[in-house]
């Protein structure tokens, strides 16, 4: 697959994902937002739910440490942390693995240290939160509204300027 095919295909998702029209790529725009289930381990957290976190914007990062594309978001989510936390701006990175490698909690602490990230990171080894979130990629990006819906979905890399300006909106 080139370079080429997957900006347009991820830009092709997110608009089709935006408009509610994309039922398999997971929850969906204006769907309350699930809880975290089955979680292993938290890390930079004490444990999280979605219902303790009413009132706040919640943007959720499905990843995994091994995946190219899920490293490449990893900055822009960090970042996006540092700039909206104090705006009520939560991330919660959902570390669900795609190889056994990728189970160990050590290993997570590992690349959370490598690649600087602060925010909460839930361990979900078991893919109780993925199949919640009815999620079916890595990465993938959930923007949740202070009422605790699901407003806004991404699914892949890139187009970081659309995701910001989701991020911004939801916190008006």
């Amino acid at each position: 697959m080139s370079k080429v095919w997957k900006a347009v295909g991820a830009r092709v998702l997110v608009v089709v994902a935006t408009l509610g029209l994309c039922g398999t790529a997971g929850a969906s725009p204006s769907q309350q937002a699930p809880e975290f289930a089955g979680i292993d381990h938290w890390f930079n957290s004490a444990p999280l739910r979605m219902a303790d976190l009413r009132g706040k914007v919640v943007l959720v990062d499905f990843w995994t440490k091994d995946c190219i594309n899920c490293l490449h978001t990893l900055p822009h989510v960090q970042r996006w942390h540092t700039l909206y936390k104090d705006k009520g701006l939560v991330v919660v990175g959902v570390h669900t693995p795609e190889l056994d490698a990728e189970r160990p909690v050590e290993a997570v602490s590992q690349a959370i240290e490598r690649h600087g990230l602060s925010y909460p990171v839930a361990q979900d080894n078991g893919y109780k939160t993925w199949a919640a979130w009815r999620n079916a990629y890595w990465p993938a990006l959930y923007l949740v509204d202070r009422q605790g819906r699901v407003v806004f979905t991404h699914i892949g890399e890139g187009d970081y300027g659309l995701i910001e300006q989701a991020i911004e909106s939801a916190l008006r």
